[in-house]
């Protein structure tokens, strides 16, 4: 079954404009979902309340059910029956990947916020990315790893094309400032909670105690909760999120909450604008009729960027000339499948350019999409504190961390100009990125027994060895970047003497 509607064309406008019919795919009963719904109803509005155009963008709107057969159903609908010329969404990467398939091939411009680099601009000609690839992130990561002079650090990601996507790019950042992963947890996003608490406590065992979550929210929700409940949110670890989580803050539940005081993470920044301060008050308003239910939801980044990029769509329809979509269908009309029986959209070809480089400035700051990718901005790195977040610094690609976003020290990975940061446990005490697990085995070290050249290694009854060779192995131990546990065992027999030649 399909639920779909759509929104009549605005009173009072040019009634000559040309209708054009766009689909919209989003997850209705997700907070990104409804958030998104009353974003793009709102910047149609907005748009066409200026003065009359000669098209009007008339929207569809398709629930996917959160669900990858949904979405393609969804897209299915609009193209076959509605005829739509272009598509925004679906907003997850699993859902979008079939999606900007079937665009391709009818050649609809398919406009979607999925983030997962295995979806390539380059290598899909109709698809549109609307918000910053996850790959950005990598090296403001790798950056906050190099700030605290971690060498190591855990990687943990969910189990899909999405949650992958990031290792190359993640592993590539850490290895040019001489870092590395030297684990990868890879959670299933069907785990049950005591699967992921038996991975946390896998994990709990080894050295490494810097950890980077890559999840979509519902799971790294549960992960989170289930790191606290392992001990793991306490003192000596440290915990940065990326994007996916950072960036919902705001729609995440209170016990979620909780169990992250003191991760930090990361998100894109949105610039403070006169504009963008009153269409929040505007959109506060207009949230809560349509959603009376959720009184404590606040805009994010993705709303704003699919209020910009219904924007750029309706601007691009504008330019385009163009006069009466329609879509070209095959001769023979028996014996067709469902993508066959679409055909080809006369309207695509000359659309897609102006779309896939469009540059402005919209709400949420430099809204610029380049071969189809909308290009990065700079990061915000905030602290999870109390109920919420606290800013701590930025980073952009020219500039590195900074306190702020003009610094006059370019390139910096100093945490100096970091503020002042609450680490798991309630400490501001930076965690040293290493530990030895109270389970881990010790290094147990055989000491030859032997007379003369003491000065080289000397062991005591009941003493700790010593000597230029001991000394030496120490100082070699102290420079590792984990801690390792050792003992000295004298090789001797029973009664003190040399066991071996």
């Amino acid at each position: 079954m399909i639920i779909s509607f759509c929104i009549a064309p605005l009173s009072g406008q040019n009634a000559t404009a040309v209708k054009a019919h766009v689909g919209v795919i989003l997850d209705f009963d997700t907070t990104v979902g409804k958030i998104t719904k009353t974003c793009l109803s709102m910047a149609l509005q907005d748009f066409y309340a200026k003065r009359n155009h000669s098209t009007m963008i008339v929207p569809h709107f398709r629930d996917s059910y959160d669900d990858v057969v949904g979405a393609a159903s969804a897209a299915i609908d609009l193209l076959k029956n509605v005829q739509v010329m272009a598509i925004l969404g679906p907003q997850k990467s699993i859902q979008a990947d079939f999606v900007i398939d079937i665009g391709d091939n009818v050649r609809v411009p398919i406009i979607s916020q999925a983030t997962s680099p295995a979806l390539s601009p380059k290598q899909s000609p109709y698809f549109i990315r609307s918000a910053q690839c996850s790959s950005y992130q990598a090296e403001a990561i790798a950056a906050i790893v190099k700030a605290f002079g971690w060498r190591r650090v855990v990687f943990v990601y969910e189990d899909t094309n999405y949650g992958s996507g990031l290792l190359p790019f993640l592993t590539e950042g850490l290895l040019q400032i001489n870092a590395l992963i030297s684990h990868q947890s890879i959670i299933s996003p069907s785990a049950t909670d005591d699967q992921i608490l038996r991975e946390l406590y896998k994990l709990k065992t080894m050295p490494t105690r810097v950890f980077v979550v890559h999840m979509l929210p519902s799971l790294a929700s549960r992960f989170l909760k289930m790191a606290k409940a392992a001990e793991m949110m306490s003192r000596g670890y440290a915990w940065i999120v990326a994007d996916a989580l950072t960036s919902l803050l705001d729609s995440v539940d209170s016990e979620t909450i909780e169990a992250m005081q003191g991760v930090i993470g990361v998100k894109a920044y949105i610039p403070r604008s006169n504009e963008l301060h009153n269409f929040q008050g505007r959109w506060r308003k207009r949230f809560h009729k349509d959603n009376p239910e959720m009184d404590r939801t606040e805009l994010n980044v993705f709303g704003l960027w699919a209020y910009d990029s219904i924007t750029a769509l309706a601007l691009a329809i504008e330019r385009s000339g163009m006069t009466s979509p329609r879509f070209e269908r095959p001769a023979n009309g028996g014996n067709l499948t469902d993508l066959e029986a679409i055909g080809i959209s006369s309207n695509g070809p000359s659309l897609v350019p102006l779309l896939r480089n469009f540059i402005s400035k919209g709400l949420s700051g430099d809204f610029s999409i380049v071969d189809g990718q909308l290009l990065p901005s700079a990061f915000q790195i905030v602290n999870v504190i109390g109920k919420g977040e606290n800013t701590v610094g930025f980073w952009t690609k020219a500039c590195g961390i900074s306190g702020k976003l003009k610094p006059e020290d370019h390139n910096s990975t100093s945490k100096d100009p970091l503020g002042a940061i609450l680490w798991p446990g309630q400490t501001t005490i930076v965690p040293k990125g290493w530990e030895m697990p109270t389970s881990g085995k010790k290094l147990r070290l055989g000491v030859p027994v032997k007379s003369g050249f003491t000065e080289f290694v000397k062991i005591e009854r009941d003493a700790e060895p010593t000597g230029f060779c001991i000394d030496v192995f120490k100082e070699v131990m102290q420079l590792l970047p984990y801690a390792v546990e050792y003992e000295f065992i004298a090789f001797k027999t029973p009664d003190g003497q040399s066991a071996g030649e």
